[in-house]
């Protein structure tokens, strides 16, 4: 009687034989197959997550960089221009007038009943009735004092420059809520990593870490 017993066979003995072939053939080929599966899915998880970056520069430079310099920029522009004005304007008011003045006489002016002193030779006459008339052009000093009713259409021809800064209007307010409603999103975006050097290695790191992973 032997000893140790003897090792059992590697297969049952009723197993068929082509049964013990196939089988390692299979596992060899499952694992050929999740090998091939596995790299493929890292090849396409690397390429998407260097595309991670690109995106994210895009979004943070271009879509929310761009939304908020432009709020900003928009907040701090003016409106200048400069406007032709080319109208008549009804001009409808009552002039009051009190003041001296002098005028021209146009033409030989008679008044009856006037007054008149001179004295000539041996002659003298003090406050004589008589009639007189004034020559054409003799100066008059008179007081006025009147109302003079005007009522016209007073053509107005000018260029008026304007120059508004939109910060003193109405459209300050909703520039300032747009920039608080994209800054925060901006700011962030903008203090993440830049590639996968920053992301590991820090954006101070040494440059060791640089040439590893660039």
């Amino acid at each position: 009687m032997d000893a140790f017993p003897a090792e059992p066979p590697p297969y049952p003995p009723q197993a068929p034989r082509a049964k013990r072939q196939v089988a390692p053939a299979f596992w060899t080929v499952a694992s050929v197959l999740s090998l091939v599966v596995n790299l493929v899915l890292i090849i396409l998880v690397i390429a998407l997550a260097s595309q991670v970056f690109t995106l994210k520069r895009l979004i943070t430079e271009q879509l929310l960089g761009g939304l908020y310099n432009n709020f900003v920029l928009m907040d701090e522009a003016r409106i200048q221009t400069t406007i032709a004005i080319d109208e008549e304007v009804p001009a409808k008011f009552n002039l009051k007038l009190n003041t001296d003045t002098t005028v021209v006489l146009t033409e030989d002016t008679p008044i009856q009943g006037a007054r008149v002193s001179l004295s000539t030779g041996g002659m003298s006459i003090y406050s004589a009735p008589t009639d007189i008339i004034l020559p054409a052009g003799t100066n008059l000093p008179i007081h006025l004092k009147l109302t003079v009713p005007v009522d016209k259409m007073i053509p107005v021809q000018m260029d008026v420059k304007v120059d508004i800064p939109l910060k003193e209007t109405d459209l300050h307010e909703p520039f300032v809520g747009l920039q608080e409603v994209v800054g925060p999103y901006y700011h962030m975006l903008n203090e993440t990593p830049n590639s996968w050097g920053e992301l590991i290695c820090g954006k101070r790191s040494g440059s060791l870490c640089r040439r590893l992973i660039p």
